[in-house]
């Protein structure tokens, strides 16, 4: 099951940076994850200052 952006996200980037299939981009206000493409490593929560990646 792919990760998604919660509401909490601060737009900082950090998760964008970490996703090794570039599955994330910025969306309108947060980042959000393209779930066609995220391979459910988990990277993208590892760094998040606000733990907004999370498993759906």
């Amino acid at each position: 099951m792919a990760f998604v952006i919660a509401d909490s996200c601060i737009a900082c980037g950090a998760c964008a940076a970490d996703c090794p299939v570039g599955a994330i981009s910025e969306g309108d206000g947060k980042y959000v994850i393209d779930a066609n493409a995220c391979i459910d490593c988990g990277a993208c929560a590892n760094n998040c200052p606000v733990d907004a990646p999370q498993q759906a």
